[in-house]
């Protein structure tokens, strides 16, 4: 039986610029991203944001809030999640590669800048009109 998954993903905010990686290893694979993962059980929105922040790239974040959520169908992969989008700041240090077999590298970008390929859910977010806003 199909299933639809949870993910959070995280949009990760400093001096006006988002962060994301670029995927390996996994679906998606090639394509940019922000960072998250799946909602494990009775875990809240902002501690899957903390937990999978922390275990891709390193950073303590703060002032988390929900941004938005994006309904990734994607029939070729057999895979269909509904992402919740929390926004967050990182006022201090640099995204390392904690998981290498997933992350090929990290970077900042202008919203309004963002490079390709995009991973489906970020694609799907930028369609649906989303922009951050400061809190």
């Amino acid at each position: 039986m199909s299933v639809v998954r949870v993910g959070v993903g995280v949009i990760i905010m400093r001096d006006g610029k988002v962060l994301l990686h670029k995927r390996k290893g996994a679906h998606g694979s090639g394509h940019w991203s922000f960072p998250g993962g799946h909602l494990e059980w009775m875990e809240t929105w902002e501690e899957c944001a903390v937990r999978e922040t922390k275990e891709e790239c390193g950073l303590d974040i703060e002032n988390i809030r929900f941004a938005t959520a994006t309904n990734d169908k994607m029939p070729d992969k057999d895979k269909h999640y509904i992402t919740i989008y929390m926004i967050a700041d990182a006022p201090k240090g640099d995204p390392q590669i904690m998981e290498p077999e997933k992350c090929e590298c990290w970077e900042w970008f202008d919203w309004d800048k963002l490079p390709e390929p995009l991973f489906i859910p970020v694609q799907n977010l930028i369609v649906s009109g989303y922009r951050p806003k400061s809190p």
